[in-house]
């Protein structure tokens, strides 16, 4: 077993009706708060409703910024860190899955960097500091709500890239499973396939002596296998939906890597296929 660091500053806020405390957590840390989501669907759902209301009610301002796509697009990054400091934010909240909060976490770097965002994503420059983020999670999948890292796609070239540090771990990360009822079979399988991936990367080592590690996978392999299959079926079972979203978050928060070689070669490829086709990240990993 190798020699292993584990930090993990995240608070995990799970249950029924969280989504109501995000005011009060996101007031430990700021007061000024960029709104960052999606296409629109948190408005149909009445979470964004919901979301709005628990700010203004510990009297938080916000300013929004919707339109993250999947594959998260630097464009809108660049256009979110001009409106941050345009308005003296101070903190960055992503009501969404992994792509709202991939592009939060890059506008929270680009907001403390003179410099362009890109260049922490083609590796010119190192990470150091970020505003902090907070997470209402509504896709299980990428993990992001307490991982280091953030996937962007740069339309110049489409560039799909990666970059990681500590000090992007988001502060709190809100799950509620009955926010995930409403995803369609088909972004629900998706998910699965990338948290089931983020496992892979790091159970097919060549480290000798993880057996405790091997196990943690294993467990978390036949979870969401377990699972996956009662969703697709019964996409309102809350037991189920738990289950996955708690899995997705323990599949890619540095716990299953602990201490073993981890791979991420088939990561790499993908990046480029979803990069340049546009897929969803679950459906490119499948195929790799």
């Amino acid at each position: 077993m190798r020699n292993f660091t584990f930090d993990n500053k995240t608070t995990i806020i799970f249950g029924l009706d969280t989504q109501k405390q995000v005011g009060r957590e996101v007031k430990k840390y700021g007061r000024h708060v960029l709104l960052h989501y999606g296409g629109g669907s948190i408005k149909k759902t009445g979470l964004y409703d919901e979301v709005v209301k628990s700010l203004q009610d510990e009297g938080i301002s916000f300013v929004e910024l919707g339109g993250v796509q999947p594959n998260p697009r630097l464009s809108l990054v660049r256009e979110g860190i001009k409106l941050a400091k345009e308005h003296n934010v101070d903190f960055i909240l992503a009501v969404g899955g992994g792509s709202v909060i991939d592009s939060a976490k890059a506008i929270g770097i680009g907001v403390k960097y003179d410099g362009d965002v890109w260049d922490f994503y083609a590796r010119r420059a190192t990470v150091d500091a970020s505003l902090p983020v907070g997470v209402v999670l509504t896709i299980p999948a990428a993990g992001s709500e307490s991982s280091t890292g953030s996937v962007i796609t740069n339309e110049d070239g489409w560039y799909k890239r990666s970059t990681n540090s500590v000090v992007m771990r988001p502060k709190f990360a809100i799950m509620n499973p009955v926010l995930t009822y409403t995803l369609p079979n088909y972004q629900t399988v998706c998910g699965v396939a990338d948290m089931f991936a983020h496992v892979l990367e790091r159970y097919f080592t060549n480290e000798k002596a993880v057996d405790f590690t091997d196990a943690l996978c294993e467990a978390t392999m036949k979870t969401i296998i377990k699972h996956a299959k009662v969703v697709v079926n019964d996409p309102t079972n809350y037991d189920s939906r738990a289950e996955l979203m708690w899995a997705g978050t323990i599949a890619h928060n540095g716990l299953l890597g602990t201490g073993r070689s981890e791979d991420w070669a088939s990561h790499g490829v993908e990046h480029e296929l979803s990069a340049i086709y546009d897929i969803a990240h679950g459906a490119g990993l499948a195929i790799i």
